[in-house]
């Protein structure tokens, strides 16, 4: 029997009590928050990092946010006002300021090039949608799914550049629109990629397609956890929420699939068809009209555009362009291939795949023709011919690799590798509804050379790439720099889903292929 006395008054003195300890608690519960990765617990264990992160290292993982857009515009500027220099760019924020230097060499709106930007994107949205095109199915989902994809990327990039070359040909569109309407289009795709963003993000919590692949750090779900969630710091969870993404496969309809359509129609198609920027001082109207028609792709026009400006045109500029070539149309070809990938398979849609398909790809991944077509450069026949050989290589090794593991999955393992029965491990995963999977680990031809040989035929492209422009300048070299760290960074991501998700089954066929690269090293 309890001996306290009943009435208001003593119910209101045990409220004030425990709003009392309230204040303590919560900087409790804040440092926990902001130190170390919380413990509640994530009924998916492979994916993207959910609710166990810290406060702080949420904030410090979503700087892309801010930092990818400062990085693009400066290497903007730096392209079209420094001479490629970022030493010369950075000389002058020194000595003007940051600030300065953004408010005068911006990229502006102008209501010509968001038009494009809207009419660019409803085109292919339209392509994407309606172009016939055979229907593959993806990895399954960490909660089950298993998503079906309709594979029309190479008929959209056949048909949008026989209707640039078509529109161009009759005089509807002007060839030389992209180059001097440059900076006007990056600042609209750049709007693009945060309002994509945005819609993402809200889309997650009030439409979201499939509710069960859904990982939060955020807020909201911190609060559908506990009561105390409410004091804990949210601004770097939800800054992570939105840079990484909260759905897995955000859809509308049966097959119009966001991630789909952002990696593979506006950014990729336009690195193969926009023009570079052009600073006035380099623009010309010697080049007669018809010569530039004949140049209907982004690389191919650096080449137009380099043949204007300079009246003739460098073997490297050619190396380079076939290299840009190769690859785009590589992820057309095998698009299907494509659905089993990390991008598809394992990242939520957010800003990182947002922002970084709409803004980041045309702009950043052809810095090394942008250069060339603004500043040649004259490397020997014999550099050009060694580099381009290595960059080829890296382009049959990447396409080697992925082609095995591609039979491997689609034969269950009954395929010949390498002369011989394909090697290979069987491991079981359980998704979230609490069924059980099996997949297989292949430990043979190149993947029992390295459990992650692609990569190695990329950074090799990637390298040529950068390489065959015959400069250090570190511009130039970005793009090889920047996948070299992208993908050991996919390398230590990949090792940690694979372990979570395989358990036994992966510490067994990480003891058979040892390496994660390149053998001896790493």
């Amino acid at each position: 029997m309890d001996d306290k006395p009943s009435g208001t008054f003593w119910e209101s003195l045990e409220i004030g009590s425990i709003h009392a300890q309230l204040p303590m608690v919560a900087w409790d519960s804040l440092k926990f928050s902001l130190l170390a990765d919380s413990p509640l617990p994530n009924k998916i264990t492979w994916g993207r990092s959910s609710i166990r992160r810290s406060w702080l290292r949420s904030l410090f993982s979503a700087t892309p946010v801010w930092l990818a857009p400062l990085i693009a515009l400066s290497f903007f500027i730096t392209l079209s006002k420094y001479d490629g220099s970022l030493s010369k760019f950075v000389a002058a924020v020194l000595q003007e300021g940051l600030l300065p230097i953004f408010n005068a060499h911006s990229p502006q709106f102008s209501l010509k090039g968001t038009l494009a930007c809207i009419c660019w994107i409803a085109l292919q949205a339209t392509l994407f949608q309606y172009l016939p095109g055979p229907i593959n199915t993806g990895q399954r989902t960490p909660a089950g799914h298993l998503l079906a994809y309709r594979t029309n990327g190479l008929w959209a990039w056949v048909v949008t550049h026989v209707l640039y070359i078509g529109l161009c040909w009759f005089g509807v569109l002007d060839p030389g629109f992209v180059p001097r309407n440059w900076g006007a289009l990056v600042a609209a795709m750049n709007l693009a990629g945060f309002l994509l963003s945005s819609f993402a993000y809200v889309k997650a919590y009030l439409m979201p397609t499939h509710p069960d692949d859904r990982k939060y750090s955020g807020m909201f779900a911190l609060l559908a956890l506990s009561r105390l969630s409410l004091i804990t710091a949210v601004v770097g969870s939800v800054l992570y929420d939105f840079y990484m993404g909260i759905e897995l496969n955000p859809r509308i309809g049966k097959h119009f699939d966001f991630k789909l359509f952002t990696n593979g129609r506006p950014g990729l198609i336009a690195w193969t068809l926009m023009f570079v920027p052009s600073s006035n001082r380099h623009v010309t109207s010697t080049c007669q009209p018809g010569k530039i028609l004949t140049f209907a792709r982004r690389d191919i026009s650096n080449i137009a555009y380099h043949y204007q400006v300079h009246r003739r045109v460098a073997p490297s500029l050619v190396l380079v362009t076939i290299l840009h070539f190769l690859y785009v149309l590589d992820f057309f070809v095998n698009e299907a291939w494509y659905l089993r990938t990390i991008d598809i398979a394992h990242d939520h849609f957010g800003f990182y795949l947002a922002w970084g398909c709409f803004t980041w790809v045309p702009t950043m991944y052809t810095l090394q023709a942008q250069y060339l077509g603004m500043y040649p450069t004259s490397p020997s026949n014999a550099y050009l011919a060694v580099i381009f050989g290595i960059g080829l290589a890296g382009y049959a090794l990447f396409r080697s690799v992925n082609d095995e593991k591609d039979r491997a999955r689609r034969s269950g393992g009954n395929c010949l590798i390498w002369g011989k029965p394909a090697k290979y491990i069987t491991a079981e995963y359980k998704t979230l509804d609490g069924a059980q999977h099996e997949s297989i680990l292949l430990c043979s031809g190149w993947w029992g050379w390295s459990r992650h040989a692609n990569y190695v035929g990329d950074l090799l492209l990637s390298f040529a790439m950068c390489a065959l422009v015959g400069t250090s300048k570190i511009l130039v070299w970005f793009y090889a720099i920047f996948m070299t760290i992208l993908l050991v960074h996919r390398c230590i991501r990949d090792e940690e889903r694979g372990s979570a998700k395989y358990g036994a089954s992966w510490e067994k066929y990480c003891r058979q292929v040892p390496w994660r690269l390149v053998p001896g090293i790493w």
